[in-house]
C-alpha cells in the first residue's frame, strides 16, 4: 500500500497545481478588464512597501521562534544561528514538493552539533505549532460557517502537542536507530519536552499576526477597508496559507491559497465591496511581496553569515 502511495504520489500532486492554477486563470480571465484598471499611486507604494518589510520580519521572528523549539529540547543553539538557518533554507519551499525546506533545515541543524532527532523533532513540531496557530487565528477572525471542524482541528493539535501524549511518542520513535548508526556513538534517549510549548505557540502566533498584517496592507494599497472587513481579510487569510502549507504539491502554497482565499471572501457579507478583480490584483501583488521577502531574507541571512565569519 505504501508502495502503491508513493508511486501515485507525484501524480496528486501535479493534479492539485494544475487545477489550482486552472481555476485562477479562468477567474483572471473572467475579470482582467477589471484587474488591468486598477493602479497604485503614491502612498499605495508606501503601504507595500510597510507589507514587505512586516513579511520579512515575519519570517526573522518564526526563524528565531524556531530557536525556541529546539532550547525546548535542550539543544543550545542560538537564535541568530537559527534565524540564519531558517531564513536560508525557507526559500526551498518554492521547489517541487513543498518539503526540501524543511529536510534542508534538518541538515543544516545537524551540521551545526544538533541531534538527529532533535532536529527531525523540532520541525516537526514547528508544523504542528503553525498550524495550531493559524487554526486559532482563524477561529478569531472568521465568520463562516466551519468553525466546528476547526475547532475539532485545533484540539487534536493542541492535545498532541501535550507533554503526556507528545513524550511516549517521542520515546518511542527514540529506540528506533538505523543500522549504519548501531557501531557508531548512540544518541542519548531522553529526549523530550519538560512542559507544553506555550512559548513557541505563542510565538507562532506572532508570526500568523505578521503576516497577516502584510496581507492586509497589501489591499489597503488598493483600497480602504471598512473595519468589518478587516477580520474577514484575517480569518480568509489564516485559512488559505493553512491549507497552502499542508497541501502536498503545492511550492510555497502557490494557487492553492489564492483559490481558497477568493472562494472565503466571496462566501461573506462583510467583504461583498471586495470586487473579484480586487482581490485577484491584491492576491498577485501579495505573491509578489511575500516571494520577494523570503527571496531578501535568505540573502540578508547569507550575508550576516559571511560578515559574521568575518
Amino acid at each position: 500500500m505504501g508502495y502503491r502511495w508513493s508511486g501515485l504520489k507525484p501524480y496528486l500532486q501535479v493534479v492539485i497545481l494544475v487545477a489550482t492554477l486552472v481555476f485562477l486563470g479562468k477567474t483572471l480571465q473572467a475579470h482582467a478588464q477589471e484587474v488591468t484598471a486598477l493602479r497604485i499611486d503614491g502612498l499605495g507604494w508606501a503601504y507595500v512597501a510597510i507589507a514587505l518589510g512586516i513579511t520579512l520580519l515575519a519570517h526573522v521572528w518564526t526563524g528565531w521562534v524556531w530557536g525556541w523549539i529546539l532550547q525546548e529540547l535542550a539543544q543550545p543553539v542560538k537564535g541568530r544561528w537559527a534565524v540564519q538557518t531558517y531564513l536560508k533554507t525557507n526559500i526551498a519551499k518554492y521547489l517541487p514538493s513543498n518539503l526540501l525546506h524543511l529536510y534542508g533545515r534538518t541538515r543544516a541543524a545537524t551540521t551545526a552539533g544538533v541531534s538527529l532527532r532533535a532536529a527531525v523533532l523540532s520541525v516537526l513540531l514547528e508544523q504542528f505549532l503553525l498550524t495550531a496557530a493559524a487554526l486559532i487565528t482563524a477561529l478569531v477572525c472568521t465568520t463562516w460557517q466551519a468553525w466546528a471542524g476547526q475547532l475539532l482541528g485545533l484540539a487534536t493539535v493542541l492535545t498532541a502537542l501535550h507533554p503526556r501524549v507528545l513524550n511516549p511518542v517521542i520515546q518511542r520513535l527514540s529506540q528506533f536507530r538505523p543500522q549504519r548508526q548501531k557501531s557508531t556513538q548512540v544518541e542519548p534517549e531522553t529526549l523530550s519536552i519538560q512542559a507544553y510549548p506555550l512559548r513557541p505557540l505563542l510565538g507562532e502566533l506572532g508570526f500568523l499576526g505578521l503576516r497577516s498584517s502584510g496581507f492586509v496592507l497589501t489591499f489597503i494599497a488598493l483600497t480602504p477597508i471598512t473595519s468589518q472587513a478587516l477580520p474577514v481579510l484575517v480569518g480568509a487569510f489564516s485559512i488559505g496559507w493553512l491549507l497552502g502549507f499542508i497541501t502536498p504539491g503545492a511550492p510555497g502554497g502557490l494557487g492553492v491559497f489564492e483559490v481558497t482565499v477568493i472562494e472565503l471572501l466571496k462566501a461573506s457579507p462583510a467583504s461583498q465591496n471586495l470586487s473579484p478583480g480586487l482581490v485577484l490584483s491584491a492576491l498577485a501583488l501579495y505573491r509578489l511581496v511575500s516571494t520577494l521577502a523570503e527571496a531578501l531574507g535568505a540573502g540578508l541571512a547569507w550575508l550576516d553569515q559571511q560578515l559574521q565569519r568575518r
